[in-house]
């Protein structure tokens, strides 16, 4: 066993985990148990205690939670010694590679094609949970994934979803995916049908709406937007003129221009979409703060679906994410998800389980929101000038270019210059006119200096812009 603790559970009426806690607790308190000491394995003491093993792997983990035990992989379950988690402000210099030779060596390539998180703890949390998985995995390691392993995942997203105005919404209702992107794909696969299906998107919009429905031979219509989102009366005139099955949109956080649709507007379209009898996907994935106006499942009930992930609130590494249907159709977006690929990877699944719910989790999405904040600020201060679209809680900025540049020869300047943006180009349809303009993600995963010093290179072009051009 490692030591010569002998644990003894109360013979109260309360769960038998709390009593294996409090056992712990009492030895580590009377000093039975002291630093480093190793704990019995899990099966092992559940025998000596004639409890299950289940109910010994919980204790385990509330105490490992709480800092008074520590997992290591492959050595067993010790004492630890007190410690508090710090999180750390301070970002990871990523993503940030020497662009020349120049001797002042302030001149980098910083990636600002897609928002880059800051390391404020959930690195941390992240690796102590796949220790802990390791050790004792609750789903096992030789079983396909199921639904039933994958239960508590399934409820750890409702509880992260609390608050979130998505009308009525159970555990089976949830349908577990590999990010966002992947989410997409499974709905217009549940939703599509026909041989030449139609899907409109806005005609700002993101690129994957696009290339998942192109790869599932739909015809895509971008429909005409303002700051409000997409305008009801273009979206009825292309109900009107194709056999529309889906609206894919972002009302939340409009990608790329960071818009929000109102709840008026939003009911307007929802009414469109009852008329003309088709369904509407909301990606939620890039919002980082409440909800300001009620989804589309609420608003329209058995027509709207919801997809989001962790990838911009914790981390996208590993590909986590969740899609939901309309009330009545959970079985035939589950079908598709378990006929595509069986079910997300069983230790995945455990370690998202308890990263939702996890105590430190609410905490660090709040510093992540912080830290995007600072840059987002910094980016304003300099490019304030300009035609800029913003908001404190979205990582990235839509920048309107001044007359002289174009999408396309701003980017390759600003590459030139070490920094990578997107082109809008990047959001429209292939046939689509492009409007003069930019995304610039934010990249915390580097020093705010650096950052900085990206958006002054990027303030140098406006500030010279070429010859004047017609548009």
């Amino acid at each position: 066993m490692g030591t010569i603790w002998h644990p003894e559970l109360n013979s109260g009426d309360g769960p038998k985990y709390k009593a294996v806690v409090a056992s712990i607790r009492n030895g580590i308190e009377t000093g039975t148990l002291k630093v480093g000491d190793k704990l019995p394995p899990v099966r092992e003491l559940a025998w000596q205690l004639n409890i299950t093993p289940g109910t010994v792997a919980r204790a385990y983990t509330i105490l490992t939670d709480e800092g008074a035990l520590q997992a290591e992989v492959g050595r067993g379950t010790f004492v630890a010694r007190p410690s508090k988690t710090e999180i750390s402000d301070a970002p990871l210099e990523v993503d940030v590679i020497p662009h020349n030779a120049e001797e002042d060596g302030d001149v980098y390539n910083i990636n600002l094609f897609s928002p880059h998180l800051p390391c404020v703890g959930q690195d941390k949390l992240v690796r102590h949970l796949m220790t802990k998985v390791a050790q004792d995995p609750p789903s096992g390691v030789m079983h396909y994934p199921s639904r039933d392993s994958a239960r508590a995942t399934r409820q750890a997203v409702v509880r992260w979803l609390e608050g979130t105005p998505l009308g009525p919404l159970r555990e089976k209702d949830v349908v577990l995916c590999h990010g966002g992107q992947n989410g997409i794909s499974l709905i217009l696969q549940s939703i599509l049908e026909g041989r030449k299906p139609t899907v409109l998107i806005e005609e700002l919009a993101y690129p994957g709406f696009r290339r998942a429905a192109e790869m599932l031979r739909a015809d895509v219509v971008p429909v005409a937007m303002d700051e409000d989102g997409i305008l009801p009366d273009a979206l009825e005139a292309a109900a009107k003129a194709h056999d529309v099955q889906v609206l894919c949109t972002s009302p939340e956080v409009h990608n790329p221009t960071g818009g929000f649709t109102p709840v008026a507007r939003r009911e307007e379209i929802a009414r469109v979409a009852r008329r003309h009898d088709f369904q509407i996907v909301e990606d939620d994935c890039y919002r980082m703060g409440v909800n300001r106006a009620p989804s589309y499942r609420m608003l329209a009930p058995g027509r709207g679906w919801y997809v989001s992930s962790i990838a911009k609130t914790i981390t996208p590494s590993l590909r986590f994410g969740f899609a939901i249907a309309p009330e009545g159709k959970s079985t035939v977006l589950r079908r598709t998800a378990e006929h595509g690929f069986f079910g997300l990877a069983t230790p995945l699944s455990d370690i998202c389980a308890d990263l939702l719910v996890h105590p430190q989790i609410d905490d660090l999405t709040e510093e992540t929101r912080k830290a995007f904040n600072r840059y987002v600020q910094s980016a304003v201060n300099i490019l304030g000038g300009y035609d800029l679209r913003w908001r404190p809680d979205v990582p990235f900025l839509w920048l309107r270019l001044p007359l002289g540049w174009r999408a396309g020869a701003f980017c390759q300047a600003a590459e030139a210059e070490g920094v990578k943006i997107r082109s809008s180009e990047e959001f429209v349809c292939r046939e689509a006119r492009a409007p003069h303009a930019v995304r610039m993600a934010v990249n915390a995963g580097v020093s705010l200096k650096s950052f900085e010093a990206a958006m002054m290179r990027l303030r140098g072009l406006l500030d010279s812009a070429p010859e004047q051009i017609n548009v």
